[in-house]
This record gives structure tokens, C-alpha cells and sequence, in this order.
């Protein structure tokens, strides 16, 4: 049962016929992972919050930065210095109180993933690190939850659902391949563009929205890229590789 100050704060997403007030409950029970409180999970988290999602999992071992501050709009000046992860938790608590925070202040590890990503119903990368996007590809596929991976760089954006373990859908590994020696690039090395990110990380948001409470068409395995130097969104289609290792571990009956 909504309350009557959920019914109203919520109403935008009641009249949706596509959510209403069955699919906002949902949103409200539901259960999301955030790996990287950043420019990616900042606006993600923003946008979760305030639809109401009730458990939120934020994984980031950073702090906030003053370099920060031009792209994570979740935090201001007086954040700098404080764990992003305990900063985004006070920042929800200012937002809404229908949302519990759970801030994780560990670097997520191929050893560590499994433990950190369970007993979600969807899991949002925003992270940095190709290795850490392996590793959460990983335990998404072992655990058998959605995957929601966004990036961006420079001007480009990219974000793509994934659910491996179905016969017909990649996974993130199906996409880039598992070359751990492949060099990471970042924000700091190679400049990105602000406003980008928040983009991607609404995208990302809307993404693990539509996996608790489906409407339209499944996104999984499709790989939206935006090129903001031409305002032009493409959609591919991400094949799934017949050779995936992770994807045959997936799909062995356990």
C-alpha cells in the first residue's frame, strides 16, 4: 500500500499506465547496485532516489574532489574530501526518505564482486576500470542479474544492457572481449564533457527502472552510443559470441 504522501509525490509515475501504482510498489521494494558513485552513478543515483527506488547499493572506494564537482552534481564544495559513497547517502537522505542507502566503501574485485553485487535486482557500472567491468560482468552473469554498463569519454557516450545467461542475449564480455592488458582510459587523461554524463547516468537510471517494472521494448542487447560533437544517437545490435567463456559458464545448470 502507497501512503498518501507517496501517492502523491509518485503520481507522475501512478498515471503512467505502463507503472501505476502496482509498478511504483515495485520500484519501492526494489533492490539496485551501483558500482562507481561518479560521473555515471551520480545522476543515477539522483534519478533512482526520486523515483522512489527503495534500497540503493553504492560501491565506490573514492573521495569527492574539487576536479569532481564540474560532472557529480550529486555533491557540492562542502563534500570534498568525504567518501563518495557516505556522500551520496546524504545526499538521498535530503532527497526522500523512501530510500535506504547502503554505502560500500571497498574497490569491487573479481574475488570480492559476488559477495558485493548479491541480492539485487539489477546492477548499474558506472566504473572506470576495464578490470572492475570484467568483474562485474562476471558476477552479473554467475548471479544472474541484469547489467546495466554505461561510459563515457570525451564527447561519446555508450550504454547497453546485458543478460548473458539467456540464450538469445550477450553479455558484457560478448561486446569488449576479456583482455585485462587493454589500457584504461579516463576522465582525467582524456576530458569529458559535464553535461554527458548526466545523460548517460539518467540513461542508466531509466535502464534499471525499466528492469523492475518493464515497459517498451527490452533493451538487452542493444548497445546505445551518443555522439554529442554531432547530436546523433545510434542503437547496435550487440551479437552474442558463441565462444563467450562466461557466457557458456552462465548457462551450465548449476
Amino acid at each position: 500500500m502507497l501512503t498518501d504522501a507517496q501517492l502523491n509525490r509518485y503520481a507522475r509515475h501512478i498515471v503512467l499506465k505502463e507503472i501505476g501504482g502496482a509498478g511504483q510498489a515495485r520500484l519501492l521494494s526494489a533492490h539496485v547496485a551501483l558500482v562507481g558513485a561518479g560521473g555515471i552513478g551520480s545522476p543515477a543515483i539522483q534519478y533512482l532516489a526520486a523515483a522512489g527506488v527503495g534500497t540503493l547499493r553504492v560501491i565506490d572506494d573514492d573521495a569527492v574532489a574539487l576536479s569532481n564537482l564540474q560532472r557529480q552534481v550529486l555533491y557540492g564544495t562542502a563534500d570534498i574530501g568525504a567518501p563518495k559513497a557516505e556522500a551520496a547517502l546524504a545526499a538521498v537522505s535530503r532527497l526522500t526518505p523512501d530510500v535506504h542507502v547502503i554505502p560500500i566503501l571497498q574497490r569491487l574485485t573479481p574475488d570480492n564482486a559476488a559477495l558485493m553485487l548479491r541480492n539485487v535486482d539489477v546492477i548499474i557500472d558506472g566504473s572506470d576500470s576495464f578490470d572492475t567491468r570484467l568483474a562485474v560482468s562476471d558476477a552479473a552473469q554467475g548471479l544472474r542479474i541484469p547489467l546495466v554498463s554505461a561510459a563515457v569519454g570525451q564527447f561519446e557516450g555508450q550504454l547497453g544492457v546485458y543478460r548473458g545467461w539467456e540464450a538469445d542475449k550477450p553479455c558484457y564480455r560478448c561486446l569488449v572481449g576479456g583482455d585485462p592488458a587493454r589500457a584504461d582510459t579516463n576522465c582525467a587523461d582524456q576530458g569529458v564533457i559535464g553535461a554527458l554524463t548526466g545523460t548517460m547516468g539518467s540513461l542508466a537510471a531509466l535502464e534499471a527502472i525499466r528492469a523492475v517494472v518493464p515497459f517498451g521494448e527490452d533493451s538487452a542487447g542493444k548497445l546505445l552510443i551518443a555522439d554529442l560533437l554531432s547530436l546523433r544517437f545510434r542503437t547496435l545490435t550487440v551479437p552474442k559470441d558463441p565462444a563467450c567463456p562466461s557466457c557458456a559458464l552462465a548457462s551450465c545448470p548449476a
